[in-house]
């Protein structure tokens, strides 16, 4: 691997690294290199009456965290950090008006160091720009501490295994913030498939459309790191928020698993068009990006299960996560929410009565409201309403805080795991090696070392009214 794969390399270099990805790097390989099940898989870490946080990155996302960690049962923000002082200082008036204890407070350059070793601290939650998230998660499970880390969690493969092999030594929790494997609509559709309701699952659609063509321009970025990224570097880089949920109802690492994929882009136009419009006269006007308007992925599984992912953060269009599955006996097409576009779309549902009977129309609307409500997951049954006044993209970033610290507390394996993180992120990189080469298929890693063809498929907590209490 190159040298500087942890900064920002440029499209040149990537391309030189060769069209063809291993699945096997340095003798890790899906299962011939090293036998047994994989280490990680159902790891249960001793039971933490409270959970104690320390947060790095304090910026968009980690601001957001700041409050709704403060709101969930057993759990305490006991440090927060970033190099910008004015961040530290909201954070500590957000507590402040939580009525929660004070945090102790990190800055500098370095500071994330020194909360990932401060003793007050049992979970570190990285929100730091993309290209640090391997580092400060390495760095805090090595000072002993679980971590939670923002998405994508790596951005190369080689920082997939990094995570990989160091949640395996250090025996800590590794886990990946994909707060979308938690929206009512992806949960509703892990429990249709759970429940086999629509068969034998045979491919799926999803990605990420969202125009944020403002955002990535925008200075909240420091030193506009998402627009570097985006000039620099093709294929679909942030695939999780589709992908992920997916992934879960298809049982990928634990029944399945990702075998390869081919990538295509368009070729890019819009946010070039965009900073001529809006820039005028400066620097950003001049910009050259290497990323396509759009990105599509087709990934296939080693059972022969496909997932087609679209990657589209151009285009002036609504928001979608698209959120579709098909199945031997029928489909559903998940309802999704842009709380910030206030757009909504509808859950559609077709199944058939009877084998051979078809399923030719979706149901109307009130049987398709029978059916969100029958199959609705218990998580939503019992917290969505506090999640949803809590907030956190529709309420579905509190779920996700409230079942990880659940497991934590009560010694269960969290729901999604180190490899679930390093299989979804392997996409990053793989695309791009992709595309670069013509769109000639990659192949992607077995990170469980073969133990996926043995593991039993795992289920989302299932919390009670007593646990919110």
């Amino acid at each position: 691997m190159n040298t500087d794969r942890r900064g920002f390399i440029t499209g040149a270099a990537l391309a030189a690294g060769g069209a063809a990805l291993s699945g096997c790097a340095g003798g890790r390989c899906g299962g011939s290199c090293q036998g047994g099940a994989a280490p990680m898989m159902g790891f249960v870490a001793p039971k933490l009456e409270r959970v104690r946080v320390g947060i790095i990155g304090l910026g968009q996302r980690g601001s957001g965290a700041v409050g709704r960690l403060a709101s969930v049962p057993g759990v305490e923000v006991t440090a927060i950090c970033d190099n910008v002082p004015e961040k530290v200082a909201r954070a500590r008036e957000t507590l402040a008006k939580k009525g929660v204890p004070a945090a102790r407070e990190f800055g500098g350059d370095e500071g994330w160091k020194a909360l990932c070793e401060f003793d007050g601290v049992d979970v570190v939650y990285s929100t730091t720009p993309w290209y640090l998230h391997v580092k400060t998660g390495v760095y805090a499970m090595k000072s002993g501490k679980h971590v939670m880390i923002e998405v994508p969690s790596a951005m190369y493969i080689d920082e997939c295994w990094e995570l990989v092999e160091t949640a395996e030594k250090t025996r800590r929790h590794c886990m990946q913030l994909e707060n979308c494997v938690y929206g009512e609509s992806e949960l509703l559709a892990f429990e249709v498939c759970r429940e086999k309701i629509l068969g034998d699952l045979l491919y799926g659609e999803c990605g990420y459309l969202h125009d944020r063509r403002s955002g990535v321009f925008s200075d909240m970025f420091t030193d506009h790191w998402r627009m570097w990224w985006n000039v620099r570097h093709r294929g679909d880089q942030y695939p999780t928020h589709g992908f992920g949920p997916i992934c879960r109802c298809m049982d990928v690492n634990c029944g399945d698993r990702l075998d390869y994929l081919v990538s295509v882009d368009t070729m890019q136009a819009g946010y070039e068009a965009y900073a001529k419009a809006k820039f005028p006269g400066t620097w950003k006007a001049d910009l050259k990006f290497e990323t396509g308007d759009a990105t599509f992925t087709t990934v296939r599984t080693a059972k022969g299960r496909v997932i087609v992912i679209k990657h589209d953060t151009t285009s002036p269009r609504p928001y979608s996560r698209i959120n579709r599955l098909q199945g031997t006996r029928g489909a559903i097409e998940g309802s999704c929410v842009d709380n910030d576009a206030n757009n909504e779309w509808p859950l559609r549902v077709a199944v058939e009565d009877e084998v051979g009977s078809g399923a030719r129309r979706w149901l109307n609307g009130e049987a398709t409201e029978r059916f969100r409500q029958l199959h609705r997951h218990p998580l939503w049954k019992v917290a969505g309403e506090i999640a949803t006044k809590t907030g956190g993209h529709g309420g579905m970033d509190f779920l996700m805080d409230l079942s990880w610290t659940h497991c934590i507390r009560n010694g269960l394996p969290l729901d999604m795991d180190v490899y679930d993180l390093a299989a979804w992120c392997s996409v990053c990189e793989a695309s791009e090696r992709s595309v670069r080469s013509g769109s000639r298929p990659q192949e992607l890693p077995d990170f469980t070392r073969g133990a996926w063809r043995t593991a039993q498929p795992r289920d989302i907590a299932r919390i009670t009214p007593d646990d919110l209490a």
